[in-house]
């Protein structure tokens, strides 16, 4: 399983899809099952750029998982989110349920991420949108990076501000390289 990690807008969907097709894994991406799957006030909350619970994420990704015939073969954009999230993604790995190969930490700028957002044309791409979930990321996605790190993961950052080639080359180097 190889992880991204990212702000809103740097790149994540796209170097997922690239690592995916290069690798033939699948691609697991959390905000398109969470948009397909929340309703009523837990989907009106996500458009606010509110994080749904831990609880609720974990299990629309185990059920999405247990459809998998292989779920080790995984690029998986947009989890974990929080420490509750990654701890029960390390038990998982723990168990053997399947491996962890890499997080990928595609660190950009919000200003540029801004820009990247408007062209998106997606609901909850919105200005306070968009800063709600800038600000959640600061407070509750970055730390994830520390404690996956502190856990043993293989976490590497990569310059999500060059454009999408130079990204995807880089993520391939670090991915041959280890």
């Amino acid at each position: 399983m190889i992880l991204l990690v990212g702000i809103a807008g740097s790149g994540k969907g796209t170097q997922g899809k690239l690592l995916a097709d290069k690798y033939g894994y699948h691609l697991i991406t959390m905000g398109d099952i969470i948009r397909m799957h929340v309703t009523g006030e837990k989907r009106r909350r996500m458009l606010t750029g509110e994080l749904l619970d831990d609880q609720d994420v974990i299990e629309l990704l185990d059920k999405t998982l247990n459809t998998l015939q292989d779920d080790n073969q995984v690029v998986l954009d947009g989890f974990p989110r929080t420490i509750g999230q990654s701890e029960w993604l390390m038990q998982q790995v723990k168990v053997g349920r399947f491996g962890l190969d890499y997080v990928l930490h595609l660190m950009a700028d919000r200003e540029l991420v801004k820009s990247r957002l408007a062209n998106r044309n997606r609901p909850d791409d919105v200005e306070q949108t968009i800063e709600n979930r800038f600000n959640l990321y600061e407070q509750t996605t970055a730390p994830v990076l520390e404690w996956l790190k502190e856990q043993g993961a293989h976490v590497v950052t990569i310059n999500a501000e060059q454009p999408v080639e130079k990204v995807q080359a880089d993520i391939l180097e670090q991915v041959k390289s280890s």
